[in-house]
């Protein structure tokens, strides 16, 4: 009688390995057709080519995993995801295995749940570290694969002594090694997905471990701080760079002034981190909690983004006029969106002979961070220098933004503090608040309620769909031609988006434009990015005018602060609750925005592109590529 295999020869079985005992009909196993297979005993047929994993899921089968992300290309590292297929001699990795033949399938028989045990005693073997202190409690996928195994002691032994310093260099990532299990999903995503590769397995055996280029720090490499990585990190060997304790300082500071300003992302994503389904999105709600934490005033960043409209679109009107009228072929186009701070990060690193395709214009937080220290402090009457400015971001990148030197605009610091909405969810926790059962309440003066459009900045596309908003109805005294205002080539989860918009009986200011094309191209995640700038290289792109590229998947909503986990899914309900939020709101355009006119009016008299607005809101870059103000 044959005896069943050790669970160690059950570890080591190959992904692709075949069952050739099994007859095959012909008619089942074409490229394109189905497959008929028998999971726990019940027939099913799916598409041919699909994985045991996927398989399982649309059929409500629960297979556990671990290294696996629907973001990212298969690996079948941890072997999480094991099951048995009937005459194979080892167990299969669901999510690596192919279905292409009939075949026999069990997710939880004996032999599968004693290896899935067995794995996750060794991953936790290797893991260091004391749950109840970490900051992924409740929210580690280790951690919630142990109790759905029932592990309850350490029967492989337990690590006491870190192994690896803790990487704190960066401004926006820290890195805990200690902590991983070598699933890789950070490989893939700063390899795969972002197209960065600063991260990647490193040695042979017990001494394998994720690192960078000659294992040095992640401030001393081409990390473009997006955050991706802490995103997909199934434990927390990866996590922002929390600031949290020095804003509660400040706050509790009687002699410090602390205002918050709050980009549209966060508000559609923070109700997940209080057990809600995406797509909620808490605006009110959110506003209320911050005052009762004890900010003294709570700003919308979606002011700034509106006026970030204001100044990006007016550049880009003096770039097309220099190019299409002066005829001034040192003038650079497409003009590139620049409120993306790790999309910036990424083209310094590796294209920094295309800088001045970039926007000169600021992002929306630092533009805020500028005009809370100049123009908010002095009609609040309050001593800049005893401002704490504090900005709420769906992204890490931010937090290395508001620390580079050159943005102190304002004489001061810009923006003192960075935060994620992961970190504010913890901190209204921590002030024993419950957001979703808040009171709505409404944003502070003198920048008020902000328009639509500065709202969808936070979604693939936005930045686009506002500024076409306001540049066509500038030019022509119309609206943008598409129902609702709703500019739909803009929007969806495409990886590069390409539309043009003809402009028609334009106003005597810009006759110069009549009849013309004008091309946009709107691009997510710095993989898209890449593929964009070797257009750019090849030529392809010269009639194009103006591009949008976000450094996350998905725009903001899926930026590298937002809750965890994220999806393809995910993203798409976050987006759906921005834009429904958008429709609901009577003001669109970011040109319409009385707090936008009456800025202009006091304190950017010039108008947009200005010479005060230029010293506040834009930067440029030196001959040399240095970022400055």
């Amino acid at each position: 009688m044959e005896s069943k295999p050790k669970v160690k020869d059950q570890l080591r079985a190959p992904v692709s390995q075949k069952a050739h005992h099994v007859e095959i009909p012909k008619d089942t196993t074409t490229i394109g057709g189905t497959v008929t297979v028998e999971i726990n005993e019940k027939k099913v047929s799916v598409p041919f080519g699909t994985t045991i994993l996927d398989a399982c899921k649309a059929n409500q089968i629960h297979v556990p995993t671990l290294c696996h992300h629907p973001d990212l290309c298969v690996a079948g590292v941890c072997r999480v995801c094991v099951v048995e297929v009937e005459g194979m001699r080892t167990l299969q990795a669901a999510c690596a295995f192919p279905i292409t033949n009939p075949m026999k399938i069990k997710t939880s028989t004996p032999m599968v749940r004693k290896a899935r045990r067995h794995i996750i005693d060794l991953l936790l073997s290797e893991h260091h570290g004391e749950c109840y202190s970490c900051f992924r409690n409740q929210n580690c996928e280790l951690q919630s694969l142990a109790k759905e195994y029932g592990v309850d002691t350490y029967n492989f032994g337990h690590v006491k002594e870190e192994k690896y310093e803790i990487d704190k260099s960066s401004p926006s990532v820290i890195r805990d090694m200690n902590k991983c299990i070598l699933c890789k999903r950070c490989v893939r995503t700063c390899i795969d997905l972002q197209e960065v590769g600063v991260l990647e397995a490193i040695d042979r055996g017990n001494k394998t471990h994720i690192g960078t280029f000659l294992d040095k720090p992640l401030a001393d490499v081409i990390c473009i701080n997006c955050g991706q990585c802490i995103n997909r990190c199934p434990t927390a060997a990866l996590r922002a760079n929390d600031p949290s304790d020095e804003i509660w300082a400040a706050i509790d500071d009687p002699t410090k002034h602390v205002v918050i300003q709050t980009a549209p992302s966060p508000r559609a994503g923070i109700g997940e981190e209080f057990g809600l389904e995406p797509g909620n999105s808490l605006t009110g709600e959110m506003n209320t909690a911050l005052r009762r934490i004890g900010f003294d005033r709570v700003f919308d960043t979606n002011f700034t983004a509106d006026l970030t409209i204001m100044e990006e679109g007016t550049e880009l009107l003096h770039r097309l006029k220099a190019a299409l009228v002066d005829k001034d072929t040192s003038v650079k186009l497409p003009q590139f969106t620049s409120c993306s701070p790790g999309w910036v990060k990424f083209i310094e690193h590796f294209y920094p002979e295309y800088l001045d395709y970039l926007s000169s214009a600021k992002s929306p937080q630092q533009m805020f961070g500028a005009l809370i220290k100049t123009f908010y402090a002095k009609e609040a009457g309050v001593d800049p220098a005893n401002i704490v400015s504090v900005a709420l971001m769906p992204c890490a990148a931010k937090k290395f933004e508001c620390n580079r030197p050159e943005m102190n605009a304002s004489g001061y610091r810009d923006v003192d503090f960075g935060l994620t909405t992961r970190e504010l969810a913890k901190m209204i926790k921590e002030a024993g608040i419950h957001l979703p059962e808040m009171p709505k309440s409404h944003f502070d003066d003198p920048f008020g309620d902000a328009s639509g459009a500065g709202l969808i900045f936070g979604a693939t596309g936005g930045v686009m769909e506002a500024a076409l908003r306001t540049v066509y109805e500038l030019v022509t005294g119309r609206q943008v031609p598409f129902e609702n205002l709703n500019i739909t080539p803009c929007r969806g989860m495409e990886g590069i988006k390409q539309a043009s918009v003809k402009l028609e009986g334009c106003v005597p200011e810009y006759s110069w434009l009549e009849g013309a094309e004008v091309k946009f191209m709107v691009a997510h995640g710095t993989a898209n990015a890449k593929k964009v700038m070797e257009m750019l290289q090849r030529g392809e792109l010269n009639d194009v005018h103006f591009i949008e590229i976000m450094a996350c998947p998905g725009g903001c909503i899926g930026g590298g602060g937002q809750p965890i986990p994220t999806s393809l899914e995910i993203r798409k309900k976050r987006a759906e609750a921005i834009y429904n939020e958008d429709e609901s709101l009577g003001l669109r355009k970011s040109h319409e925005n009385p707090y936008v006119q009456k800025i202009y009016e006091k304190f950017l008299t010039e108008g947009p592109c200005g010479h005060l607005s230029h010293k506040l809101l834009h930067t440029h870059y030196t001959k040399r590529g240095k970022y400055i103000a």
